[in-house]
């Protein structure tokens, strides 16, 4: 039988709330409302702060203070804490998605690349102890997030063609390479100062190097 949660009263106007058993899928794949998106991008948010600072142990009802919502509130958007994890990490990622989109349209090719892989460090690098808990309660990022991480990745491939077309990296520098350089920069568990540093080595080592002469 499935578990039942009850929700406050008034609260998105839900009765009872009733979490889906696979794997965290939404309870419908119809648009959200205006007050329901808030709420979730609030609960976000909590859980984000809460888990960074109280570690992944912290318990819902910690996130739902936080959010100003009710625990059954967040049953409804994230039946599990892994699929809270989970949407962290999506939610994340989205916006680095967003990133590449704005970068690619809106800023000189040669300078684009670079630009994005310094947010990119400066993100990993503060959010990196927390996607280590992550991991170590068993969320599988690639696997649990792989449209986000496939759409990012086809992002970065984009601006870096575009500025090996512009003759500002290295014709044989792949989108994985860089990638692996700067998480591992940012693995190193220095502090965020070392770690732009070392973002900025990766950068300087990815250029072409200027014609002699």
């Amino acid at each position: 039988m499935k578990k039942t949660i009850n929700a406050e009263v008034g609260d998105e106007h839900v009765g009872m709330v009733e979490p889906p058993t696979n794997d965290g899928a939404a309870v419908a794949s119809r648009p959200l409302r205006a007050d329901a998106a808030k709420n979730r991008e609030r609960i976000l948010e909590a859980a984000e702060a809460t888990f960074t600072s109280e570690g992944v142990s912290a318990p819902i009802d910690a996130v739902a203070e936080r959010a100003g919502v009710g625990v059954g509130t967040v049953y409804r958007h994230f039946p599990t804490k892994e699929a809270l994890f989970e949407a962290i990490v999506t939610a994340r990622l989205d916006k680095l998605c967003e990133t590449t989109r704005v970068l690619a349209e809106g800023e000189a090719p040669n300078d684009a690349v670079f630009s994005f892989l310094a947010e990119f460090g400066r993100q990993a690098s503060a959010k990196q102890d927390l996607f280590d808990a992550m991991d170590a309660a068993g969320l599988d990022i690639k696997s649990s997030c792989a449209a986000s991480v496939d759409e990012l990745t086809r992002g970065i491939d984009l601006l870096l063609e575009r500025a090996k077309a512009a003759g500002t990296v290295r014709d044989d520098v792949t989108t994985s390479e860089v990638m692996a350089l700067i998480v591992g920069a940012c693995h190193s568990k220095q502090d965020d100062l070392v770690c732009q540093r070392m973002v900025q080595i990766v950068c300087d080592g990815i250029r072409k190097p200027t014609a002699a002469g």
